[in-house]
């Protein structure tokens, strides 16, 4: 099982520490690479805020992905960087294309591209748009993603889309990666993982889900796979889960005690830590190492580490020391 970590990227990320530094970001990924985690992720919105977990709907800012991570690849040396997930409305494909293989190249060949349609109407309207229905989003994203993964792949593309085109584009230099680097889709509808089956390399989805519920989407996975003549074996499966590791149940509970302190305003309000529990990688070390046993069993190659109550929030560094300690 290969673990990584969702960095500290936004203003609420870190309790007390708004707006959130680049430094407090640097010490993170150093820190998962000391700890001898595999990869760190980060997000993409232009802005954004916590009204649909619970709490304020005031606007926060963040670090952008891509700019972040080239900056993050001259302070690491191992950790692969990735994306969980870039929004498809945001860059013209080819243009994401091409940046994505400088950072590719600047990384040393440590990147791993995640792609997604998305949901938060401020994203959209930042670029103009108004939030596009469900199906267009979708139809948005597999045109974004033929051309990205044919780009990556070496071709020179010409395609005449609904939303996108190009005309003769190619990658020079191309990624240092071969065939290219490896192309993650993530979401859960079904039409989604169509795409997963018909371009990508793996399947992401995140932050909290059980084990019946995944399996129900690994079905459909298949079916998708069937329909375009992959076998579903091929899809690699990563997996971002919110995380709570304790010794034992006292410190467990002191744990989330401290986590509900430190959290966002208003996101854990009424949660118990039995209720937190669901969904969740979250309980005594051996109750972690049966859970993680579990996703493998499911096929889940990657566990993408959650550190809080929010996505890419972080709590104290000893929650993430006592995960990989779970699994040593």
């Amino acid at each position: 099982m290969r673990i990584g970590l969702a960095l500290p990227q936004y203003d609420v990320s870190i309790s007390g520490e708004s707006p959130l530094r680049f430094e407090t970001v640097v010490a993170w990924a150093q820190a998962a690479e000391r700890l001898g985690l595999d990869s760190i992720w980060l997000s993409d919105h232009v802005s954004w805020d916590l009204a649909k977990y619970g709490g304020s709907a005031e606007t926060s800012g963040l670090f952008e992905p891509i700019v972040t991570l080239g900056a993050l690849a001259r302070c690491t040396q191992r950790v692969r960087l990735g994306t969980l997930v870039l929004l498809e409305a945001l860059r013209p494909p080819a243009v994401l294309a091409k940046s994505l293989v400088s950072l590719d190249r600047i990384s040393g060949g440590r990147l791993d591209i995640g792609l997604g349609a998305g949901w938060y109407a401020p994203d959209f309207a930042a670029v103009g748009l108004g939030l596009p229905t469900p199906g267009e989003r979708i139809d948005r994203l597999g045109e974004s993603l033929e051309i990205v993964t044919r780009l990556l792949a070496g071709e020179a593309v010409t395609f005449e889309g609904r939303y996108h085109r190009v005309d003769g584009a190619k990658l020079l230099p191309p990624p240092l990666q071969t065939p290219r680097p490896p192309v993650w889709v993530g979401g859960r509808g079904n039409r989604l993982l169509g795409l997963v089956a018909r371009y990508a390399e793996g399947w992401n989805t995140c932050w909290a889900i059980s084990p019946t519920d995944y399996q129900e989407r690994l079905d459909q996975l298949a079916r998708a796979c069937d329909r375009v003549g992959r076998d579903p074996a091929t899809v690699r499966r990563s997996l971002g889960l919110y995380l709570l590791v304790g010794e034992n149940e006292t410190d467990l509970q002191r744990r989330f005690d401290r986590l509900v302190e430190v959290s966002p305003a208003g996101v854990l309000a009424g949660q118990t830590l039995g209720s937190f529990r669901e969904g969740r990688l979250v309980g005594t070390v051996q109750e972690v190492r049966e859970k993680v046993d579990q996703w493998v069993s499911l096929g889940v190659e990657e566990i993408i580490a959650g550190l809080g109550a929010v996505p890419f929030q972080a709590t104290s560094l000893d929650d993430l020391e006592m995960f990989t300690a779970a699994l040593r």
